[in-house]
């Protein structure tokens, strides 16, 4: 029998599809806890099948995500040596539990763990990065009301550990609905004007409702800010920048943007992929060629929620194959379409693109 106990920890409106999934994935903890926050459809029930599964229920009014998580911290039970956050739509891979007594054998009072947050269409893992939502019973809270965050409060030392072998997969619901996001990382910026995240998250959001304006603003406000010195989230300010400009027609601003994102993080990718695709809409053909080269030249890949999987994937060799097509470069266009498909044997279009370039068409 274990020396530890652990204890999970979710907050739950209608899952009722993913309870068995995640049920089961959690078995391995010595007790589970779900507030439900209101769900009209089966989720409850579905829950109670489980022994170990404690429900209780409550409305957060007004809704924020912090609230909700330290209203279900504060139901675990006080004798728990760790506590393991997740949603019913992420699953543990098995044998997790080995991992984190490991890490709490070695006195962490926080873990963080693999964490992939997408999968592709094909299977794929998309973005993956170290999630840490696995604590102490006492000493952390939960801020912010949306993109919330763990915190330690504590005035000792908090030990982070990563726990080896521990794999959580996240299996979003992709219709679920993300309206209440907007309005409540406006509420978390206006709280916390300097929290250099939450200002990045919410300009990003206004490029995602198309709002380019306020996600410039935004975006400039958060590059600004004394505590954004995190390389890889100001470049990927840059970057959005860089297509926000361009969605408002400002083709200059776009560039200068794209050429300051490569500077800001020259050990990712990612800005260079986006230049790559830029010069693409644009017809110019060597830029492509460049920026891809640029890009090829970075092997490793960070492990943080700022990289993007198209970067990694065949794109790369598939922009470049097109690109060298386009500038009459017949070998390279073969040379690169051949690794894209290597890449990627289910992809009709990038063989029917091989097929045009060796007809020389």
């Amino acid at each position: 029998m274990s020396e530890y106990k652990i204890c999970v920890y979710a907050i739950a409106k209608n899952e009722e599809k993913f309870v068995r999934r995640w049920a089961e994935s959690m078995s391995e903890a010595d007790e589970i806890t779900v507030l439900d926050t209101g769900s009209t459809d089966g989720t409850v029930k579905a829950l109670l099948q489980y022994p170990k599964i404690k429900v209780y229920k409550e409305e957060i009014v007004p809704w924020r995500f912090d609230t909700a998580r330290n209203r279900s911290l504060e139901l675990v039970a006080e004798d728990a040596d760790l506590c393991v956050c997740t949603d019913p739509d992420e699953v543990f891979r098995p044998g997790w539990r080995k991992g984190v007594e490991e890490a709490l054998a070695v006195g962490a009072t926080q873990i963080r763990y693999r964490y992939t947050w997408n999968f592709l269409p094909d299977g794929k893992e998309g973005t993956v990065f170290f999630a840490d939502k696995m604590h102490a019973r006492r000493d952390f809270t939960w801020t912010h009301p949306v993109h919330e965050v763990i915190r330690y409060v504590g005035g000792g030392e908090n030990k982070v550990v990563t726990a080896a072998n521990v794999q959580l997969d996240h299996r979003a619901d992709p219709s679920k609905s993300r309206a209440q996001y907007l309005p409540l990382l406006e509420l978390s910026v206006a709280e916390a004007p300097l929290d250099d995240r939450n200002t990045h998250y919410l300009a990003r959001e206004y490029m995602f409702h198309r709002r380019y304006a306020d996600a410039v603003r935004m975006f400039l406000r958060h590059l600004e800010l004394p505590t954004a010195t995190w390389r890889d989230e100001r470049c990927a300010s840059m970057r959005y920048l860089a297509k926000c400009y361009s969605a408002l027609g400002k083709e200059q601003e776009a560039v200068r943007w794209l050429w300051l994102a490569a500077g800001e993080a020259p050990y990712l990718r990612e800005p260079w992929m986006d230049m790559a695709a830029y010069y693409y809409e644009k017809k110019n053909w060597y830029a492509v060629i460049f920026a891809v080269k640029e890009a090829l030249k970075i092997k490793d890949r960070p492990d943080t929620y700022m990289t993007l999987p198209e970067a990694w994937s065949e794109r790369p060799y598939d922009l470049l194959s097109l690109a060298f097509h386009y500038t009459g470069d017949r070998e390279n266009a073969l040379l690169c379409a051949d690794t894209a498909i290597r890449m990627a044997p289910e992809n009709e279009r990038l063989k029917n693109n091989r097929k045009f370039f060796e007809a020389g068409l």
